[in-house]
């Protein structure tokens, strides 16, 4: 196959439409997620785009957002007009600190997971106090989220015996060779989803919060917003429109959901106008 050819879908997605004449900037971050490029986000997130595009009669530009400070400073200056990231508390601080607007957050929301090793005789949250628990990068976003849980539930995690581990996948091995009794992993994580189908166990599972969500600039109309609002809910009734979700990983969106995001960083115990996760 031909350069032209591989490159094409590519091409379609950055050529303007005809009778639009606004241009607008999507930035997109997954996280620390690896095996990426802007060429490949483009394509991942180009269906998503001409969707927005079509709600707001303009072009809509997809930007890979790599570095969680190119993300902030995207939010602080405003340079991009809407912001689709991952970890959450970035969009959070982006309603909070700069003055977005919520639009939607992904289906489904995300949860922590506390796992435990089959025939573990943990059988109770409250049972994990005392026990040794991997937990992904004290840094991290998901990190952050299992120990606010953890702490709803009168468990400090500074106080317990933690080990914290770079990927998810490090928490399992932890747990399956006995290094720890209790591990924390993200619901919509691969670690997560190898651990279901293999039949692991999951001791609890968090309160749900906000996951993957959309904001778009203070300029935008409550009209506009309402436009985009519909065009992202009536994704999953054509296939067309699943074909984007499915692109993009997620079963729909969900445009309800702007108090729980508004209430995430207190939640995460971010009271002090900072708490920026550095990873995923």
């Amino acid at each position: 196959m031909s350069l032209l050819l591989r490159c094409l879908p590519l091409l379609l997605a950055m050529a303007p439409t005809p009778g639009f004449s606004r241009d607008l900037l999507l930035g997109v971050s997954e996280g620390t997620s690896g095996g990426t490029d802007h060429a490949r986000v483009i394509l991942k997130y180009g269906g998503l785009a001409k969707a927005l595009g079509g709600a707001l009669k303009a072009d809509v530009h997809v930007v890979f957002v790599r570095e969680f400070a190119q993300l902030e400073d995207g939010m602080k200056t405003g340079r991009l007009d809407l912001a689709m990231a991952r970890p959450s508390d970035f969009p959070a601080r982006g309603l909070r600190d700069y003055g977005y607007q919520y639009v939607a957050t992904a289906k489904p929301d995300g949860q922590c997971f506390i796992v435990v090793p089959k025939g573990s005789p943990i059988k109770s949250l409250d049972q994990v106090k005392g026990q040794k628990i991997a937990m992904p990068e004290k840094v991290s976003y998901m990190s952050k989220f299992c120990a606010a849980e953890l702490r709803h539930n009168g468990i400090d995690a500074d106080k317990q015996a933690v080990t914290y581990v770079r990927e998810q996948e490090a928490v399992i091995f932890y747990i399956t060779n006995g290094f720890t009794q209790a591990g924390a992993i993200a619901s919509y994580s691969g670690a997560a989803r190898k651990w279901i189908k293999d039949g692991g166990q999951i001791l609890h599972k968090s309160v749900t919060q906000p996951y993957f969500p959309m904001i778009a600039k203070k300029d935008f109309t409550k009209a506009e917003i309402a436009a985009m609002q519909k065009a992202l809910s009536e994704l999953s009734q054509s296939p067309d429109g699943e074909a984007v979700l499915k692109s993009i990983g997620i079963t729909g969106f969900d445009i309800t959901n702007e108090a729980k995001l508004r209430q995430l960083l207190n939640w995460l115990g971010c009271t002090d106008g900072g708490c920026a996760a550095a990873k995923k």
